[in-house]
C-alpha cells in the first residue's frame, strides 16, 4: 500500500494528484526548481526537496535528482504526472529499481510507445488502422504531409508541410526542436488528413488482465498542434464510436497495459480512422472523462499501482457533456506567443470544485494570485471545466465563466477561448483540427474597439479615486479640486495594442461628470453619468444605461473588467523622463529567452517576413522575421545566447529596395 507519494512533476498536475491524495489518506511529496519554491503545489504538499536550478535539464529532468528527493523524503511511490519524465522508460526503471511504487504502466509498454515509429508497426499487427507513414523525405510523394518527432508529443517538433519545397526545412526544424524538447531528434512524415478530427479514447489496465475504455473525447480545437479545447463525450457518426472502443481496446492487450493511458486516433471526414500515439500516462484532458463518468482517474491509477483489481468491470454509461479550456499565458494575436511575470490575480466566478470529478464549475490551476509565470515552463495557468446535461448548455457555462473572469498581469487566451465556445460553428459541433485557420473571427478580442473610451473613462477615475483615498491631507476634496473648475483633468495610459490612450475629463463642484473625451476618439462621446467611483469599482450611467466596471490597480497597471470585456492599461507618468532612444529598425525581445539560430548576418538584405533568428522560450521556439525590407545594420547577439525582455535582437534600416 501506497503511503507517501512523491510527485515528480509541478504546478496544476502536481496539485491534482495531491488534491486524490488527501482524500485516500496518502502523504505527499513535492520536488521544485528555484523558480517555483514559492509556488502552490510547493506549499500544498507535506513535504517539499529542492532541485537546485530552474531549466527542465537542471532540475525536473535529472533523474538521479528526483530519486534523492524520493530516498530523503521517505518516500515509497512516485507518480509522473504529464510531461518532463512521464513518458520516459529509463525513469520508470529507475523508479522500480529503486524499490519503488511506480505509478504508471511497465517500463516496457512505456518504451514500445514512446518510439513512435516502432509503435506503430506493432499495433498495426493488432489490427488498428494506421495512416500511410515515411522515414525518408526523399520517398514523400503525397502531400501535405506532417513531419513528427518519434519520441514526442504535445505538438512539438510538429510541422505541416503543403509541398515539396518546405519538406527539408521542416525535417530539420522538426528534429532540432524534438532534440531539444526530448533528447531526440528522430523524426518521421505521416499523411496530413485535411479538416480531420483529433478524438481519443481513455484506457485504463490492471495487472490482472483487464482492460477497460472509459469513453471517447474530442480534441480537435488546437493550435500548433497542441490541443486548447477537450470535451466528452466527442460528437461521432453513427458506428465509429463502436470502432474507436474496439481499436483502443485492441491497442491496449496487444501491449498488456496496465495503469491509465490514452490511444489517439484521427477522425477523417469519411469516417475512417487512424492511429496517431498512445499516451502512457495521464492526460491533460482527463477531467472531462471524470466529469462524464465520475471516476477519480487518479485514485484508480495509484490503486492499479498498488496492484489492485479495477472496480469496475466494463466501459461505464457517459453522463451529460463536460467541456475542457486550457488558460494559457499567451498572445494568440501575436503567433500565440507567450507570456511571463506576475498573475496579479486569477478568479473565475461561480466554481463547483477543484481537482476532484464533480458538476458544475471546476478549475484545476497550478498558479494563484501573485504567482510567477516563468519562462522556464509551459505557458499553461490552469484548466477550466464545465459540466452540464449537454453540450450546448456545457458551452455556455464555460464561456460565460470565462468571460467575467479577472485575470490580471499577464496576457492570456481568454478571449480566443470565449469566442470558440460561442462561435455557431463550434456550437454546431463543426469541429476539427483546422478550426481555428478558418475563423480568423474568434481572434478579435472580446472588448469591441469602441468601448475602449468608456473603459478609459473608467480606469482614470478608478485611479483618481484611489489617489484621493490615499491622500494623507484634504481628502475629503473632490477628486481634481482646483479654483479654476473650467480646466479638464487628463490622465494618459498605454492600452490595447500599446496605443496612447489620452481621457479628459472635468467635475463641477459637487464632483459631477460635466464632460469628457478621450484621444484618440471617434466622434462625440456619449452623454456619461457618474453614478459611482471608488478605487475598485466605478458605475457609469451610458446614455440611460448603467454599467459597471472592476477596476484594479497595482502600480502604474490597471486592470479594468467590464459589461463587454476586459482590458489591461498601464498609467503614464506626468512627467516621463527621457530614455534611451533606439535607433531606428530595432527588433526587440518580446520577453526571455534562448536564441537558438541566427540566419542574417551584419549587412545582409532582407525582405519583409525574412527569418532573422530563432529564440526559444516556454518550450517553443519563436521565429522572429523582418518588419520591413532593409539592411541588417546592428546583430548583437548569437546561437546559444540568452536574451532578457525589450533586449535588441537585431536592427533592419529601412529601405525602399526589395532584395532581388
Amino acid at each position: 500500500m501506497i503511503t507517501r507519494l512523491l510527485v515528480a512533476n509541478r504546478g496544476e498536475i502536481a496539485r491534482r494528484v495531491f488534491a486524490s491524495c488527501r482524500a485516500l489518506g496518502v502523504e505527499t511529496v513535492a520536488v521544485h526548481s528555484d523558480a517555483d519554491a514559492d509556488a502552490p503545489f510547493v506549499a500544498e504538499a507535506d513535504q517539499a526537496v529542492r532541485l537546485p536550478g530552474n531549466t527542465p535539464a537542471e532540475t525536473y529532468l535529472r533523474i538521479d535528482l528526483i530519486l534523492d528527493a524520493a530516498r530523503r523524503a521517505g518516500a515509497d511511490a512516485v507518480h509522473p504526472g504529464y510531461g518532463f519524465l512521464a513518458e520516459n522508460a529509463e525513469f520508470a526503471t529507475a523508479v522500480t529499481d529503486a524499490g519503488l511504487t511506480w505509478v504508471g504502466p511497465p517500463p516496457k509498454v512505456i518504451a514500445a510507445m514512446g518510439d513512435k515509429l516502432a509503435a506503430k508497426a506493432l499495433l498495426a499487427e493488432a489490427g488498428v488502422p494506421m495512416l500511410p507513414t515515411w522515414t525518408d523525405p526523399d520517398q514523400v510523394t503525397d502531400f501535405p504531409v506532417l513531419v513528427k518527432a518519434s519520441a514526442g508529443g504535445g505538438g512539438r517538433g510538429m510541422r505541416l508541410v503543403r509541398d515539396a519545397g518546405g519538406l527539408a526545412e521542416a525535417v530539420a526544424g522538426a528534429r532540432r526542436e524534438a532534440a531539444s524538447a526530448f533528447g531526440d531528434g528522430t523524426v518521421f512524415i505521416e499523411r496530413y488528413v485535411e479538416r480531420g478530427r483529433h478524438v481519443e479514447v481513455q484506457i485504463i489496465g490492471d495487472i490482472h488482465g483487464t482492460v477497460l475504455v472509459l469513453g471517447v473525447r474530442d480534441c480537435s480545437i488546437q493550435r500548433r498542434h497542441q490541443k486548447i479545447v477537450e470535451e466528452a463525450p466527442g460528437l461521432l457518426p453513427d458506428g465509429v464510436r463502436q470502432r474507436l472502443h474496439e481499436a483502443a481496446e485492441a491497442a491496449g492487450r496487444a501491449v498488456d497495459y496496465v495503469g491509465v493511458g490514452t490511444v489517439e486516433f484521427l477522425l477523417a471526414p469519411d469516417g475512417e480512422i487512424h492511429f496517431l500515439e498512445m499516451n502512457t500516462r495521464l492526460q491533460v484532458e482527463h477531467p472531462v472523462t471524470e466529469a462524464t463518468t465520475g471516476l477519480d482517474l487518479v485514485r484508480l491509477q495509484l490503486l492499479v499501482a498498488e496492484g489492485s483489481p479495477l472496480p469496475l468491470s466494463a466501459t461505464p454509461d457517459a453522463m451529460g457533456h463536460a467541456i475542457e479550456v486550457r488558460l494559457c499565458a499567451e498572445d494568440p494575436t501575436q503567433g500565440y506567443r507567450p507570456a511571463a511575470g506576475t498573475l496579479h490575480r486569477i478568479a473565475i466566478p461561480r466554481v463547483d470544485g477543484e481537482f476532484a470529478p464533480g458538476r458544475g464549475l471546476r478549475l484545476d490551476s497550478g498558479v494563484l494570485d501573485g504567482s510567477v509565470v516563468s519562462v522556464h515552463y509551459d505557458s499553461m495557468l490552469a484548466k477550466v471545466i464545465a459540466w452540464a446535461p449537454n453540450r450546448a448548455s456545457a458551452a455556455r457555462t464555460l464561456s460565460g465563466a470565462l468571460a467575467r473572469a479577472e485575470l490580471h498581469g499577464v496576457t492570456t487566451n481568454r478571449d480566443l477561448l470565449v469566442r470558440v465556445l460561442r462561435s455557431p460553428e463550434f456550437i454546431a459541433g463543426e469541429v476539427d483540427t483546422g478550426f481555428l485557420d478558418r475563423h480568423p473571427e474568434v481572434f478579435a478580442p472580446l472588448l469591441p474597439a469602441d468601448q475602449v473610451p468608456l473603459v478609459g473613462l473608467a480606469a482614470a477615475l478608478g485611479c483618481a479615486a484611489a489617489r484621493r483615498a490615499a491622500a494623507p491631507v484634504l481628502a475629503g476634496l473632490p477628486s481634481g479640486w482646483r479654483n479654476v473648475p473650467a480646466f479638464p483633468q487628463l490622465t494618459r495610459f498605454t492600452g490595447p495594442g500599446d496605443e496612447e490612450i489620452e481621457v479628459r475629463y472635468r467635475l463641477d463642484r459637487a464632483g459631477r461628470l460635466v464632460e469628457w473625451s478621450t484621444s484618440p476618439g471617434s466622434g462625440s462621446p456619449p452623454e456619461v453619468t457618474v453614478v459611482e467611483a471608488d478605487p475598485h469599482r466605478v458605475v457609469l450611467d451610458v446614455a440611460g444605461v448603467r454599467r459597471t466596471y472592476r477596476v484594479h490597480r497595482t502600480g502604474s497597471e490597471v486592470f479594468v473588467d467590464g459589461p463587454d470585456g476586459a482590458a489591461s492599461l498601464a498609467e503614464l507618468p506626468r512627467f516621463p523622463r527621457p530614455g534611451a532612444e533606439l535607433a531606428t529598425g530595432s527588433l526587440l525581445a518580446p520577453l526571455p529567452g534562448a536564441v537558438t539560430r541566427v540566419h542574417v548576418t551584419v549587412g545582409d538584405r532582407v525582405a519583409a517576413g525574412d527569418l532573422l533568428l530563432t529564440l526559444e522560450a516556454m518550450k517553443l521556439e519563436h521565429q522572429v522575421r523582418a518588419p520591413a525590407d532593409g539592411v541588417v545594420t546592428e546583430l548583437p547577439v548569437s546561437p546559444g545566447g540568452q536574451v532578457d525582455t525589450g533586449a535588441v535582437l537585431a536592427v533592419v534600416n529601412p529601405s525602399e529596395e526589395v532584395p532581388a
